[in-house]
């Protein structure tokens, strides 16, 4: 049934026979130049000129005003929630459809997950869903939010771009600042990602990002958090450097802090990566053109970004029309060497979260059925 699609993919890849990635890395720029000279000057570790260079790139590619490097995407959401003023047993708002990464980076900052619904065409958090909730949930106290089930106060929220396609950012925005809730943006998968001309993760107080070795860009494990509020920024690198003040000499630490600076090795392949990025989002976005164009004439929903919005089509996307369809069509494509994959597991069916507290997720549980990751590597 679903030969006819395999054979498309294999030819787009121009991979008649051998096994064929959902996204492999492509290491096309300056990246082993970079790693040599990281070697040569022997700051490998946090310390290095790398390292200051990737902020530098990350705040101009993002448009925010700081970039803090920290080791990957997961420490990166645990040190911003923890600098949005998180603290234990709090709620943070998020959604179920994403990677456990989200999850478990809430609870890592002792907050405790509520799952709240996602829209169908973005797979990312619905701001008609989170304003319900708050309408129904909470209540306001000297200007905090409060559970009024709970007694616990929301914390925070946090969105993720699912795959990176946009959320309406914006109307969530406007709702976390009516209810003083911080906004943290999940932008792990959308670097390269755009609403109406602003960067992903700068709709918010924080976003982070992802540079894991799947990821649009990659130095293999790698993260950054980017803000625009000097304060913060300042909290962020302290804490992620151990929270030590700056002597030549003595060690002196005035917090808990983390060691969550990224190495000037992993460093050195991000800038190399974030050089050819432009390059790689063209790739990709004709890879994703190619796509919409054949499942066209398919029974088969293609995901495309939403106008006013620019998806950096991290992992190409597809709808099937339920679930046994979809099972189908995993089966027949991994079994011919077309690795795909299906969307996560909601986050409110994993044991450790199950008890969680949910609103209505009907999206959520729609898309947990039909969506598929189809194959999204660069084509060199």
């Amino acid at each position: 049934m679903y030969k006819p699609v395999i054979q498309f993919i294999r030819d787009t890849f121009n991979t008649p026979e051998a096994f064929v990635p959902l996204h492999a890395p492509w290491f096309g720029g300056n990246e082993k130049k970079y790693l040599l000279d990281t070697i040569d000057s022997t700051f490998v570790s946090s310390v290095g000129a790398y390292v200051n260079r990737f902020e530098d790139m990350m705040a101009e590619i993002t448009g925010a005003k700081h970039a803090i490097a920290i080791t990957n995407g997961t420490t990166a959401l645990h040190l911003a929630l923890i600098v949005a003023g998180v603290k234990r047993d709090e709620e943070v708002i998020t959604q179920p459809l994403t990677f456990v990464a989200t999850a478990n980076a809430i609870t890592h900052a002792g907050g405790v997950p509520v799952f709240v619904d996602v829209d169908k065409d973005t797979m990312g958090m619905s701001p008609g869903a989170l304003s319900a909730f708050l309408k129904e949930h909470t209540v306001k106290e000297n200007g905090v939010t409060i559970n009024k089930h709970s007694s616990r106060r929301i914390a925070a929220c946090v969105p993720m771009h699912t795959f990176g396609f946009p959320v309406r950012i914006e109307e969530i925005a406007a709702i976390c600042e009516a209810y003083n809730i911080a906004l943290v943006e999940d932008a792990a998968e959308s670097l390269g990602s755009y609403v109406d001309g602003k960067h992903s993760g700068t709709f918010g107080l924080l976003g982070t990002f992802s540079f894991n070795g799947n990821k649009t860009v990659t130095c293999g494990g790698g993260g950054a958090i980017v803000t625009d509020n000097d304060d913060v920024a300042k909290l962020a690198k302290h804490l992620s450097t151990t929270a030590k003040i700056p002597h030549s000499y003595e060690f002196v630490h005035d917090a808990v802090g983390y060691n969550y600076r990224m190495p000037n090795l992993n460093a050195a392949v991000a800038c190399a990566q974030l050089e050819i990025l432009p390059q790689i989002l063209e790739n990709k976005r004709e890879l994703a053109h190619l796509y919409d164009s054949y499942f066209s004439s398919e029974p088969i929903r293609f995901v495309t970004e939403l106008p006013g919005t620019k998806a950096n089509y991290w992992l190409n996307t597809v709808v099937l029309n339920n679930l046994e369809e979809r099972n189908a069509f995993l089966e027949a494509t991994n079994g011919q060497k077309v690795m795909t994959r299906p969307i996560w597991q909601l986050m409110n069916k994993l044991p450790m979260y199950e008890q969680c507290l949910c609103g209505p997720l009907d999206n959520a549980e729609w898309l947990e059925q039909r969506v598929v990751n189809i194959p999204s590597s660069y084509r060199p």
